[in-house]
């Protein structure tokens, strides 16, 4: 249905994008050939009324996922323009490989993106969140981990991804953690006293494993399991049953932690640029667009600052 889409894939891997980037693509290439296989345009007969309807198949409940499921949540714009931004990217692989295409990438635009209010929890929010799994896990070894987790997510702000994939020999003895992050990128972050507290707490009840990774799944009363690692829906499951618990207002996700950690130092006045190493971010436009300043912390400035404040 879309010619050469193993070769745009395989030119991925070979300028060294990550298996979850080409993962990413292929997935939102699979639900364009789902639009097209559903109203049963072939290729060679997609045009600019095609692209205008693709985004509107996007919008709707109605679309069907990578696999064939129905989605009944709509899809956030900064999803849609992914998705868009990947048909584009095939399209210039095509012309760059002299294959005839149908319509010029340039046809392809990106959708207009919402400016949302940013919303980042209070301090002491993020703190209770942090602490739920030793107050609602019953089970003593999940609640170790999933302190242990949700401590060195705060702790470094590393990403979901980053996690999952944390082997035990990237840690040194001073906490300080080497990591091969998005596209590949190297660099380092560090473990507070009080999340290696509470990995070491972790790592005496899990006791010896076959695993490298530092957080393993769970399995009745074994946790040996052999390179397996946790899931980010598994994640993202937990922390929105801690959050719901907790009675939280605010919808803090695994990766809004990620966003509370620079919002925080941002607030204890970190240099900006130092935050983007410790984020990882190429650009420190990403850093400063991710860094939300809470609604509290503005108020303060204000009142601060503001000329007629006597």
């Amino acid at each position: 249905m879309l010619p050469l889409l193993d070769d745009f894939l395989l030119n991925l891997r070979t300028n060294n994008y990550s298996e979850e980037t080409v993962y990413n693509y292929e997935r939102d290439l699979d639900t364009f050939k789902n639009f097209l296989e559903e109203l049963k345009i072939k290729f060679e007969n997609i045009d600019k009324r095609t692209v205008l309807n693709y985004k509107v198949y996007l919008t709707s409940r109605d679309r069907k996922t990578p696999k064939n499921s129905s989605r009944k949540n709509k899809l956030a714009s900064y999803s849609i323009n992914r998705m868009l931004s990947a048909l584009r990217s095939y399209f210039k692989f095509l012309i760059d490989m002299d294959y005839k295409t149908p319509i010029s990438p340039d046809v392809i635009k990106l959708i207009k993106t919402e400016k949302r209010h940013p919303r980042v929890s209070e301090f002491e929010e993020i703190i209770k969140l942090i602490e739920s799994p030793t107050r609602f896990e019953r089970n003593k070894i999940i609640a170790l981990r999933n302190r242990a987790i949700l401590e060195t997510l705060f702790s470094t702000g590393m990403r979901i991804s980053e996690l999952i994939n944390l082997k035990k020999n990237q840690i040194d003895s001073t906490g300080r953690i080497f990591i091969r992050g998005k596209g590949k990128k190297e660099r380092f972050v560090y473990l507070t006293p009080r999340a290696q507290k509470h990995i070491k707490k972790y790592l005496e009840i899990r006791g010896p494993s076959d695993s490298s990774y530092l957080f393993v799944p769970y399995r009745g009363k074994n946790m040996n399991i052999k390179d397996k690692k946790i899931s980010p829906n598994y994640l993202e499951q937990k922390v929105k049953r801690y959050r719901e618990l907790l009675g939280l207002n605010v919808p803090i996700s695994v990766h809004g932690i990620r966003h509370a950690f620079a919002t925080y130092l941002a607030e204890s006045g970190a240099n900006p640029a130092a935050i983007q190493i410790l984020l990882g971010h190429e650009s420190l436009d990403t850093t400063t667009r991710y860094v939300h300043a809470s609604d509290r912390y503005a108020e303060r400035i204000f009142r601060k600052y503001h000329p007629l404040k006597e």
